[in-house]
């Protein structure tokens, strides 16, 4: 048993309380506290990845309780990889805040930036279902006072409807781990992949609502057509570095789809055959090409940018839904690319958003340093259409690659191509408006100049274009991680053995990484 599994989650837990009572008054403080309880967190995911590197399984059992009993947290190469991906985008976002000064514009932005932290290091790390839904309303607690972080009605209507969705989607979690606990007993996660698998082909009617129930739960959180209502207002309405950062919890959604579905719920287990790839990917499909649509139809640039998460979700959702090794190291790889574009697009939102007085798609005065924001706003746009040579497009091909032996491999191909089509034209009508057509109008305007954004603003965006960009380069080392941990997630044994060994230590490793 390792002690700094459970690291991730405590540190920020520790640092919320810090920042609030001691360094309420002293913004400085609550800034250097908060960048290095992040940098600590990149350092101590680092040396977690080393550690399941080789396919070994980590497990932590709080109090020493062991599972099915206890509370355990496990770390394998996903739920680790994720963790790194998190904290090194909570960097760059938390740099951008600063520089922005948008964590001076409300309280207690370092203080549920951290439990927000907090919450999605815990979905990732544990091993129980009943936790899952605990760290879930972590995270929903303070994502909902970050959205309406410096106050306004338009984001205060956001936050309320963000808050009424996910309540929805928590009250189906619920009715989802009665009915689990009910059929099994147990809500730990490798109890209930031996459980489930021995559950009689008679006694399938309520194991197979709460399957649906979580699915639905899971869908809702991931932005899957038509759970997605939500999402643009509540994304667009949000301050920019909180956007940004939920550009990571969607995934959560996404994660537990593939976590849940791999190791309880099989793609080959017969009681609930068919009950993922019947209806999720469809949905997908639909995810995809609205999210496209919505950015070609958008009249606001942070409406455009949400709306190309949702697009990006559902292309995460299409490689999902295939429920193949391939299908799922294509998702893998295009969840990095996703979370690091749109988290881009949103900070880029705001850097236009700093120079204009709205930001509606119509012809304005130049903002200052619009060059440079300009090209920030060029890479960020090929990236999410997909264009070459940046890792959208790898990624697109990975996914259309594992969709090659689908019954439904036409409609894949037919929707992606035709939605990045629309994309690429959409994202080339929005940067024209706000940065080719804007010289046109600058002869007629009086308006006082703004200035530029600060420095440290364009380091955090020009950091994250520059981990997509080297996402590209080592795009064959990347995915070829992404395959040792789609080969994990459909060889579950090695991770339920280390969750039910009740006489100590026990190190696990991965055949054929």
């Amino acid at each position: 048993m390792t002690h700094w599994l459970i690291a991730p989650v405590v540190l920020p837990a520790l640092l919320a309380p810090f920042i609030v009572l001691a360094a309420r008054y002293h913004i400085g403080i609550q800034r250097t506290f908060s960048v290095v309880g992040v940098l600590a967190l990149i350092a101590i995911a680092l040396g977690l990845t080393t550690q399941v590197f080789d396919g070994s399984i980590l497990l932590y059992q709080l109090g020493d309780w062991a599972a099915p009993f206890g509370i355990v947290l496990v770390g394998d190469r996903l739920s680790i990889f994720m963790v790194l991906l998190t904290a090194v985008l909570a960097l760059f976002v938390l740099l951008y805040a600063i520089g922005s000064g948008w964590d001076n514009r409300g309280a207690h932005f370092h203080a549920l930036f951290q439990f927000q932290l907090m919450g999605i290091m815990g979905a990732f790390l544990t091993g129980d279902l009943f936790n899952l839904f605990v760290f879930f309303e972590v995270l929903l607690i303070a994502s909902y006072g970050l959205m309406i972080h410096a106050g306004g009605d338009a984001r205060l209507r956001a936050g309320v409807q963000y808050v009424l969705f996910n309540l929805i989607g928590s009250t189906l979690f619920l009715f989802a781990l009665g009915s689990i606990y009910a059929e099994t007993g147990t809500l730990n996660m490798a109890d209930l992949a031996n459980r489930v698998a021995l559950i009689g082909a008679e006694d399938t009617v309520g194991i197979r609502v709460a399957a649906v129930l979580l699915i639905l739960v899971f869908a809702i959180k991931a932005t899957v057509v038509p759970l997605h209502f939500w999402l643009p207002s509540s994304y667009a309405e949000a301050p920019a570095p909180v956007a940004a950062l939920f550009a990571i919890m969607t995934k959560v959604g996404a994660y537990a789809i593939i976590r849940v579905y791999t190791m309880i719920f099989p793609p080959d287990l017969e009681i609930t055959a068919g009950l993922q790839g019947d209806w999720l990917l469809p949905a997908a499909l639909l995810s995809v090409a609205l999210g496209m649509v919505g950015v070609l139809a958008a009249k606001r640039l942070d409406r455009l940018v949400a709306f190309s998460v949702i697009g990006s979700m559902g292309m995460v959702m299409v490689a999902i839904s295939l429920f193949t090794p391939e299908g799922i190291a294509a998702a893998l790889y295009y969840i990095v690319h996703s979370t690091l574009a749109a988290a881009a697009l949103f900070l880029i939102a705001d850097m236009v958003r700093s120079g204009r007085d709205n930001l509606d798609l119509t012809a304005q005065p130049p903002i200052a340093g619009s060059a440079l924001t300009a090209a920030f706003f060029f890479v960020g746009a090929i990236a999410v259409a997909g264009l070459p040579p940046l890792s959208g497009f790898l990624g697109k091909l990975l996914v259309l690659d594992a969709a090659f032996g689908a019954d439904q491999v036409v409609w894949v191909w037919a929707v992606v191509l035709g939605s990045s089509l629309i994309g690429i034209v959409g994202f080339s009508r929005a940067g024209s408006i706000l940065f080719w057509k804007a010289q046109s109008v600058v002869r007629d305007a009086e308006t006082a100049a703004s200035p530029p954004p600060a420095v440290l603003s364009y380091v955090a965006v020009g950091g994250l274009l520059a981990l997509l960009v080297a996402h590209t380069i080592f795009a064959g080392q990347m995915h070829s991680y992404a395959t040792k941990m789609a080969a994990q997630l459909f060889s579950p044994q090695p991770y339920i053995a280390t969750v039910l060994e009740t006489r100590g230590k026990l190190s696990t490793s991965q055949e054929g990484h």
